[in-house]
């Protein structure tokens, strides 16, 4: 394919984090002058998907991390996919970690990133937000709004920050993902004990005006921690789980471990992922039944595999690593075909 090949001969050639910014810059710029609609996906196209109440014209959507301060929401759903979960969105305006912080594998389809939640803030993105809601309205696709820690914010007083991101960002979004599984944080991987994540997931909810809320989880919990948080969603009245976020994994890569190394500490995702996100998928299903909505996250890359994990229990899909190797035809690629 085109993309395939200036992927290799132009794309590698520059830092992945650059690309990524000109790349946002082309799609904008292609939604001014229409061409983003090229890609567009007519809903007779796609098959409907209702999940935690509401209407998704398709069930692939796009993961958080591609677009973090909601520049893009409307230029990507163009492209394709159902739905935009932004972030993640902190309560505090960061630079995220010293750079370089993003990395290509390109024999595994993979990526490695200690972005450490590069963004402007939830009162940035909560204005920038209702600015699209009150010019495009309903032309927007389903907006989901994925909060997380602010770095200097001390884990005690997690619950605080994560409400004031819920109270500023809620009235904006069609739902809330509460992200207490990066890697690139430090310390927010312990907010998935379920004594510390019971007061953040109840201030969410508290703030939440009602809006469905979810708990995005990391592949590396063990398999009875992962019933542990399903089981305090359900106590609360969640919506549902995202499952899952970037592993610290590095196992069976076919980069060479060296370059590996180089690279140095992140969450790993793309292509690696996929046996342990279908086991966390099958468990949460087994576990949960249909009590509440599972989004199923990591290694998605072809309609097949997407297909695989709704016939596994997953109410909607979502990727992120496979939007750089496959390109902009891949959303609806993936939601076109799974109407088939």
């Amino acid at each position: 394919m085109l993309y395939q090949l200036l992927f290799k001969l132009i794309f590698t050639r520059f830092d992945p984090e650059w690309i990524h910014h000109a790349v946002v810059r082309a799609i904008r710029v292609g939604s001014r002058v229409r061409l983003t609609k090229i890609a567009a996906v007519k809903p007779e196209q796609t098959t409907n998907v209702t999940a935690f109440g509401i209407d998704f014209n398709g069930p692939f959507g796009l993961a958080a991390g591609f677009d973090k301060n909601a520049i893009a929401i409307r230029p990507l759903g163009d492209l394709g996919f159902s739905h935009i979960e932004i972030g993640t969105v902190t309560a505090l305006a960061q630079p995220g970690n010293e750079k370089p912080r993003l990395f290509r594998l390109p024999a595994d389809r993979a990526l490695i990133n200690r972005m450490g939640f590069n963004n402007q803030g939830a009162e940035a993105v909560a204005t920038r937000l209702g600015e699209l809601r009150a010019k495009y309205g309903q032309r927007l696709p389903i907006i989901g709004v994925n909060i997380g820690k602010s770095k200097v914010t001390e884990v005690a007083d997690a619950a605080a920050d994560y409400r004031k991101s819920a109270r500023l960002l809620a009235p904006f979004a069609d739902y809330l993902a509460v992200n207490v599984s990066s890697p690139n944080t430090p310390g927010l991987r312990s907010l998935q004990e379920v004594t510390a994540l019971r007061p953040i997931l109840a201030a969410v909810m508290e703030e939440s005006l009602g809006l469905p809320v979810l708990v995005k989880i990391a592949p590396d919990l063990a398999d009875a921690d992962i019933v542990a948080v399903a089981d305090l969603a359900l106590e609360l009245g969640l919506a549902g789980v995202i499952a899952n976020n970037t592993t610290i994994s590095r196992d069976g890569l076919a980069t060479d471990s060296a370059k590996v190394a180089a690279m140095g500490a992140g969450g790993l995702s793309g292509a690696p992922l996929k046996a342990r996100s279908l086991a966390v998928l099958d468990l949460l299903k087994a576990h949960l039944g249909d009590r509440l909505a599972i989004v199923s996250v990591g290694g998605i890359e072809t309609v097949a595999e997407a297909r695989e994990r709704l016939e596994h229990g997953a109410t909607l899909v979502q990727g992120y690593t496979g939007f750089i190797y496959q390109g902009p035809f891949w959303a609806r690629r993936i939601n076109r075909g799974l109407k088939n």
